[in-house]
């Protein structure tokens, strides 16, 4: 391999955030995935923000974080080794209180007072969204995952022909979920009725959508779908189409 054609692998000012993110996750565990480190930063701490639903109504999605932040945190205890350094890690994590509210402002506090150089959030849109919203706004990578790419992407006003460029998400979409649904619904001998609630949120507008959600996939297969309306994410016996849809049971 000649001069010219090997890779520049200095961790200094040539390397962007968004030349690193654009590598791939994989590169998660070098710090050059994570911002601009000066020649002469012999203490460099390497900041990672994380948002989850610890408490609140979501509060299940993120019942194991802590554990899991346990173990990352001992795993990354001695640092990252780059370029013949050594840089300390820390983790911030932040609840969001199952609030698409919070979590805009805890992702806020994270990039404009922690400075992280990188976020990551998990769990519903009402976590992921409001906090890729913060990161693409601040130029600041971010990472998420579980809530399906659909109400992640359509939910954020995404244009397939552009993307976004510095938020990122990886998870499955409505189409595994209603092609699981479909195959175990199929072994069954039923009148092919489906009763849905989906409630008033970025979650429940993509599973009722009737272009790209449930509605026609449940058509295709010969299903009918019974939808009384959205009902309020709080649960669905406290929302007046909930209410409409038990007392027909």
């Amino acid at each position: 391999m000649s001069a010219s054609d090997k890779p520049d692998i200095r961790v200094e000012t040539s390397i962007t955030r968004r030349r690193v993110v654009a590598a791939g996750i994989g590169a998660f565990a070098a710090p050059a995935v994570l911002r601009v480190i000066a020649a002469n930063a012999q203490s460099r701490v390497i900041k990672i923000g994380h948002v989850s639903p610890r408490t609140g109504p979501l509060a299940g999605f993120g019942e194991a974080d802590g554990f899991i932040l346990d173990q990352v945190r001992a795993l990354l205890g001695t640092g990252l080794q780059s370029g013949g350094k050594t840089y300390p890690v820390q983790i911030i994590s932040k609840d969001s209180q199952s609030s698409g509210n919070r979590a805009a402002e805890v992702a806020s506090e994270l990039i404009l007072g922690d400075k992280v150089d990188l976020i990551v959030a998990s769990a519903t849109p009402d976590t992921t969204n409001p906090v890729a919203d913060q990161a693409e706004v601040n130029e600041v990578p971010c990472v998420t995952t579980n809530c399906p790419w659909q109400p992640y992407f359509f939910g954020r006003n995404g244009d397939p022909k552009k993307g976004f460029t510095w938020t990122y998400h990886f998870f499955w979409g409505l189409e595994d979920v209603i092609g699981a649904f479909l195959a175990l619904w199929d072994q069954a001998s039923t009148n092919k009725v489906v009763g849905g609630l989906f409630p008033n949120d970025a979650d429940g507008n993509a599973w009722g959508d009737a272009r790209l959600g449930l509605p026609p996939a449940l058509t295709a297969a010969g299903y009918k779908l019974t939808d009384p309306g959205p009902s309020r994410a709080s649960g669905p016996r406290s929302s007046p189409s909930g209410r409409r849809y038990c007392s027909r049971r």
